[in-house]
């Protein structure tokens, strides 16, 4: 026996995932259908219900299908040079074009639609949080931030900025804002 409908099954995902993220671009979200994402990809859409409950999910694991390395902290001793570093990474991906649109659409869905809510927190919000307060434990092991300061606090003033400019103000996010942001924050985290 072989794997071959096991691997025919994952190369028809990835070109499902591929086209709903070309055609997320050229239409954009609002525009965006599973019928459409059928035609293209030239499967049926039950083909794709059987996966997705709706095109919220389908986008969610179609932007996920992008992050396979997990936005991962590098870890140099340097805390302030490894956060710069992984938010510049995160700020590429998702900050701008062609898929900062089709990120911003979604957090969107994630107030209308539970299940996608609760996905984009268990597989993408979450485990970014928990490698960002990791990463900071380890620079406080270090002696590179403060040992009374509250990590959990820093991971939200750290990350609420950036929330704040890509989906309420909608300005473009920067390396530049970024420094701005990790200045502020080291203003208060570093050790006395």
């Amino acid at each position: 026996m072989t794997d071959a409908p096991r691997r025919r099954g994952a190369e028809r995902t990835d070109a499902i995932m591929l086209t709903t993220l070309e055609l997320g671009r050229e239409i954009g979200y609002a525009r965006l259908s599973i019928e459409a994402v059928a035609a293209r990809a030239g499967v049926g859409k039950h083909t794709i219900y059987r996966r997705w409950s709706s095109k919220g999910a389908l986008l969610l694991d179609s932007l996920l299908s992008l992050n396979e390395s997990g936005l991962d902290y590098p870890d140099t001793g340097d805390i302030a040079a490894d956060l710069r570093a992984q938010i510049y990474a995160a700020v590429d991906l998702l900050g701008g074009p062609p898929f900062g649109p089709l990120f911003q659409a979604l957090v969107g869905e994630a107030q209308h639609d539970r299940q996608v809510a609760v996905t984009l927190n268990e597989r993408f919000i979450a485990p970014q949080a928990d490698k960002t307060v990791a990463r900071l434990k380890a620079a406080r092991d270090q002696g590179q931030v403060a040992p009374d300061f509250d990590l959990e606090l820093a991971m939200a003033i750290l990350s609420g900025p950036l929330y704040f400019q890509l989906l309420i103000t909608q300005e473009p996010l920067t390396h530049e804002y970024v420094d701005r942001v990790l200045d502020a924050l080291f203003a208060g985290l570093r050790p006395s």
